[in-house]
């Protein structure tokens, strides 16, 4: 094991616990209202702000017309915006990125062609050869005259040396902590448990990126060789999934980032060109949801909810790390009870193994349901998407656990339509091909040994 894999192993471990002390006590209970009630029909937003109700109604109609009618358009779309509250954008472009290598480039291609600002958040932000060179062109891009900020976890980042990140200091690139680990390194209240788990590059105010993937080396072989760390647990590819996209809901992400930033530090961000003329760029019509510990609620995890709840025909989830709460169980058991086809994708194996075997501890019971269970092979997943009816789509940053429904800030993009929905099916059928399905005949022949790591790995489950 390398010397920073080492380091980065104990100091998980330090925070692991401290984030224990700072999170015993009661959970919160979380129940949102999810009653359908009539309200005003689905309002959309363009380039040029928002549509007409006429307007609004011929766009969703275009959208229900190409597949089966489901309670999506209807049922769903209602009830999200009024959760939510963040509008559904219109003429956007959605580009589907999968894996590491793919995902680089373009991030890469954006940020040489910066000319006012860059804007990233990250949980992971490694000293090694990826990050290495994402430090080199942010550094670049800086010396240009374009602004570069970054926000960058305390916990995520805890085995990435100090000086990295004070070498793209020096350079003039604006640093920001989220929640520092040290409490005498904030001037907020100390926050040890809420992390920033988002995943987010903005470009010029008219180009984002968003999705599961860190800046680390292990995302650098992408699904089909392993990655370029040397560490015996890394010797796995990573198979992860990103969005690029472009068009009005930018404007939603750039807000979300500079809330963050502002919840952080006092300093105003002053000199860039955050919301240029928004453009109509493509067809697909998105909304960007940010969740946080200080909601009520988490906003994607009750959308999620609401999808499922309004599921006709399928529900496609491919999730790196699964341990769901009482509701979920009980949508995902209620779908296939009306019919639904429910299929998830999951880890074969895993940078995690409590969370591996906190989530395997439920498979019987969804199996006993008719939810079909899959096991991705030969790669760690890290992906998290969501597919239901092949209309309803999410990509983003969250987890099917409790970390990221109670305790995380998220970054997720729900789009809405076939056309995307098409492509996420068949990214969604190619990893199925390369998984191995669970039955329940099997599962239940499964060793002594793993049953033991379920029951101990299911006492921490609140924590993961």
């Amino acid at each position: 094991m390398s010397a920073g894999a080492r380091s980065r192993k104990v100091g998980l471990l330090l925070a692991g616990a401290l984030l224990w002390l700072a999170s015993c006590g009661s959970l919160p209970t979380f129940v949102p209202d999810l009653a359908r009630r009539a309200g005003p029909p689905v309002q959309l937003a363009a380039a040029h702000g928002p549509l007409s109700a006429s307007q609004s109604k011929a766009v969703l109609a275009r959208l229900g017309s190409h597949g089966q009618p489901t309670g999506i358009f209807e049922h769903h779309l209602a009830l999200e915006q009024a959760i939510v509250g963040s509008p559904l954008t219109t003429g956007n472009q959605v580009l589907l990125l999968q894996d590491g290598p793919s995902t680089y480039l373009a991030m890469y291609a954006s940020i040489a062609a910066a000319r006012d600002h860059i804007h990233m958040e990250t949980y992971i932000f490694d000293d090694d050869e990826v990050g290495q060179r994402f430090a080199q062109v942010l550094t670049d891009k800086q010396r240009q005259g374009v602004q570069v900020r970054i926000i960058r976890d305390s916990v995520g980042t805890i085995g990435t040396p100090t000086a990295f990140f004070e070498q793209m200091a020096a350079a003039g690139i604006r640093m920001l902590e989220f929640n520092p680990i040290n409490p005498l390194a904030t001037d907020n209240a100390w926050e040890l448990n809420q992390r920033d788990h988002r995943k987010l590059l903005i470009v010029d105010g008219h180009t984002a990126f968003l999705g599961g993937i860190n800046i680390s080396s292990v995302h650098s072989g992408g699904s089909r060789r392993p990655s370029a760390r040397t560490a015996p647990d890394a010797r796995l590819a990573w198979r992860d999934t990103d969005l690029r996209l472009r068009g009005p809901v930018v404007a939603e992400l750039q807000k979300l980032f500079l809330a963050t930033w502002a919840s952080q530090s006092d300093a105003p961000l002053t000199g860039a060109n955050h919301f240029p003329p928004v453009q109509s760029t493509g067809t697909e019509v998105v909304r960007a949801i940010g969740s946080s510990p200080d909601d009520a609620y988490s906003l994607i995890y009750v959308t999620l909810l609401s999808a499922i709840g309004s599921a006709q025909t399928s529900v496609h989830l491919t999730n790196a790390y699964f341990v769901p709460d009482p509701q979920l169980l009980t949508a995902l058991e209620a779908a296939a009870a009306r019919g639904v086809q429910v299929v998830l994708i999951l880890p074969g194996q895993t940078d995690s193994w409590l969370v591996f075997h906190a989530g395997r501890g439920y498979y019987a019971r969804l199996l006993r349901a008719g939810v079909k269970i899959h096991e991705r092979r030969g790669v760690i997943l890290h992906s998290k998407t969501a597919l239901v009816d092949g209309v309803w789509a999410t990509v983003g940053s969250t987890n099917l656990d409790w970390r990221s429904f109670l305790h995380n800030h998220e970054l997720d993009a729900v789009v809405v339509g076939t056309g995307f929905g098409s492509q996420l099916q068949a990214m969604f059928e190619r990893d199925l091909a390369a998984s191995d399905a669970v039955t329940l005949a099997q599962w239940e022949r499964r060793p002594l040994e793993w049953r033991v790591k379920e029951l101990f790995a299911r006492l921490w489950e609140h924590w993961l």
